[in-house]
């Protein structure tokens, strides 16, 4: 019987690897499954940190790789996050399939050495799910782990950095134990400069700026991976709160007759925002930049592809629809910056900040006051004013997508689609509000004013919730913005004259932000609906959902154990979620007379038939 090494993951890195030139080649594929950014950014750092450290080393996006190659790589780094309940990043879904497919033979990847990092937020109840499984079907399949699996979570007082930084040390050293680096990359430092990854190389051009942006819009949507977004009119942007209730809620209706798009309750519809224009003025003063020179986009590394671009492109357009100039930066935006800039003051202020010492700091300056990247360039005029402008895809992050419930069920209204909008505004210490990137663009946007038609650009992509085909009851805990899946739902079933349908919504105060409340009294008159409310803010003490799944304990425990119903709980991750969660165990506990560990699993054993489900954000 053969035996292992005790450093087996290393002698394998450095030793089952052909010589090149008399010495070890230092490969590294580095694997990302990202929804919003936050692994992609955190892959893009261990790509520039295996540069440095003189690595042949290509990144890309799971879905972009062609699997069947895993076998042939030595060493492998997966960063992938978690979305919905459980569920993979839309990015990685294909591989997720792939790699799951029960036929794979068992020892499908002995030649491999891989690392798993995730990143999560401890508050959703399947913290870092997808990471954890996917670090279990690789190590199936014969691939031996480098070092213990990375759980980077978000709740974190210093944020995912505070188990990216020691993870990323760790990592490191176990592979630079059996593959040291040459004497050449030992004399650089790690913290050097690296090129840019692409070139914005300025072309002079007879397209006047106009008649370019009309063509970059029309280029920038039809990307490699997705067929091009429906252009859907507005129909109305309607503020269902009370004008002096806290926060702004909109109904937003879009004409999508002839789009072709086809969506079920449970759906749910992407929107690419774009940044402001007078934020794209103060952007384009503070870097000193003409907002109308045309550029071309080209490469520096052949492992980074090129970002879908218009060619040419404008620099207006560029600030306006593709960087992310009013997100809270990343401590890698620091790292970069205090690397880039010329100012001696600036640059050791930002060095501090970049510091994984100075993570404490970081937080107070940057993420409690959610201060933006322009905001922060604001606080370094030098730096940014001499900023190289190739480095702005390096700093600065492509604006992402943002996801949004249906609202509406294509059986009730087959030529339109509808969001519940909350317009994110909040004050913090500093001088400005803060505003939500895409509830503010949307907001701003009003179809009864001028003559020309508001078109936004839609996507459509299969939400966390399926409802039941059948005459199978359903329960919905929905407080807030959290009830818009179930509107669509409720329309549906009303449609098929489904009736068994209970729904629990919270709100603040009934004659503030009940939303729906007219639609919800018709549909319990007609016989389609019981409705349970609990306004947390209209008696002295609180109620919430969870206080009225208790109260109705009876109904719920009927429609669950002799009518085999089917729970959903939509809304904010925070809290709210486990809070339902355990009413819900308490009930069947108390009704099904039951002990805590039998009620417990119960609930578990609701999860893992789908018959519990739940779509929740943070």
């Amino acid at each position: 019987m053969l035996h292992r090494p005790s450093n087996y993951h290393l002698y394998r890195i450095g030793h089952h690897l052909p010589l090149e030139n008399g010495a070890r080649p230092r490969k590294l594929l580095v694997l990302y499954g990202s929804q919003t950014g936050t692994a992609q950014d955190a892959a893009q750092r261990i790509w520039r940190e295996a540069k440095a450290r003189g690595f042949t080393c290509r990144i890309t996006a799971l879905n972009d790789y062609p699997v069947a190659n895993l076998i042939h790589q030595p060493l492998v780094v997966f960063v992938c996050s978690t979305t919905g309940d459980g569920d993979p990043p839309d990015n990685m879904k294909v591989f997720w399939r792939f790699i799951f497919r029960k036929h794979l033979p068992a020892n499908s990847l002995a030649q491999t050495t891989y690392a798993v990092l995730g990143l999560g937020d401890s508050s959703y109840e399947k913290f870092n799910f997808v990471a954890k499984k996917l670090s279990k079907r690789i190590s199936q399949l014969g691939a031996c782990s480098l070092l213990p699996l990375g759980l980077a979570d978000e709740q974190h007082e210093l944020g995912s950095d505070a188990v990216i930084d020691p993870w990323l040390l760790q990592f490191w050293d176990r592979i630079l134990e059996n593959v040291p680096l040459d004497e050449q990359t030992r004399l650089t430092k790690y913290d050097a400069l690296l090129p840019a990854s692409y070139r914005l190389h300025y072309v002079d051009s007879a397209i006047t700026v106009k008649e370019s942006g009309n063509r970059e819009c029309e280029t920038f949507s039809n990307t490699r991976s997705q067929s091009p977004p429906f252009l859907a009119s507005m129909i109305s942007n309607e503020r269902v709160t009370v004008e002096d209730h806290f926060q702004d809620v909109r109904l937003i209706k879009f004409d999508i007759s002839n789009s072709g798009l086809k969506f079920r309750a449970g759906g749910v519809v992407l929107i690419q925002p774009c940044n402001l224009p007078p934020m794209v003025e103060e952007f384009c003063s503070l870097l000193q930049l003409d907002p109308n020179k045309l550029f071309i986009l080209e490469q520096n590394y052949e492992e980074l592809p090129l970002p879908e671009l218009p060619r040419p492109c404008s620099l207006h357009y560029l600030l306006e629809h593709v960087l992310d100039i009013s997100r809270v930066p990343r401590r890698s935006f620091f790292q970069l910056l205090s690397r880039i800039s010329c100012h001696t003051d600036e640059q050791e202020r930002l060095m501090e900040l970049s510091e994984p010492t100075g993570l404490d700091d970081l937080y107070s300056y940057c993420n409690r006051p959610r201060r933006t990247t322009l905001e922060v360039l604001h606080d370094f005029p030098h730096t940014a004013a001499g900023l190289p402008i190739d480095y702005l895809f390096d700093l600065i992050p492509v604006i992402q997508p943002r996801a949004f419930s249906i609202a509406s069920s294509p059986l009730v209204f087959p030529d339109e689609l509808h969001i519940l909008v909350a317009v994110v505004g909040y004050k913090t210490k500093l001088f400005r509000p803060r505003r939500g990137l895409c509830s503010s663009w949307l907001a701003s946007m009003d179809p009864t004013k001028g003559t020309d038609p508001v078109h936004i650009p839609l996507r459509l992509r299969s939400g966390s919730f399926s409802f039941p085909n059948g005459p199978t009851p359903i329960i919905m805990v929905g407080p807030g913005t959290g009830v818009v899946p179930f509107r669509a739902a409720l329309q549906e079933r009303r449609a098929q004259n489904k009736t068994e349908n209970v729904l629990f919504f919270g709100c603040r105060n009934s004659l503030a932000d009940f939303h729906f409340q007219r639609e919800w009294e018709e549909a319990v008159n007609r016989g389609f609906l019981k409705i349970f409310t609990a306004f947390s803010r209209d008696q002295e003490q609180k109620v919430y959902v969870q206080h009225k799944l208790r109260e109705n304990s009876k109904v719920i425990w009927e429609l669950l154990s002799k009518k085999e119903a089917c729970f959903y709980i939509a809304g904010n991750a925070h809290q709210m979620p486990n809070d339902v969660l355990d009413a819900l165990r308490k009930v069947v506990e108390n009704e099904g007379g039951l002990s805590k560990d039998e009620a417990r699993q119960v609930v578990s054993g609701l999860q893992d038939s789908k018959r519990l489900q739940q779509e929740t954000w943070s």
